[in-house]
């Protein structure tokens, strides 16, 4: 039987926090590094890099979802 939507929105939400948490976890010195790098950043490149990770995201479910 197929999940329903709300079901397979949360499951990926959660899957977000999950991913986004191993860093901080893991090596929070490298997660902050990292973090003030992106703050310092132009928002045109912001922009771009938001734009490309979800330009990823959409092939790589399209990718799945044949």
């Amino acid at each position: 039987m197929e999940d329903s939507f709300p079901t397979v929105l949360l499951a990926a939400c959660a899957l977000v926090l999950v991913v986004e948490g191993i860093l901080p976890f893991v090596a929070p010195q490298a997660w902050r590094r990292a973090f003030q790098a992106l703050t310092e950043l132009p928002d045109d490149k912001l922009r771009a890099i938001g734009l490309v990770s979800m330009a990823l995201g959409l092939i790589l479910l399209r990718l799945l979802h044949r």
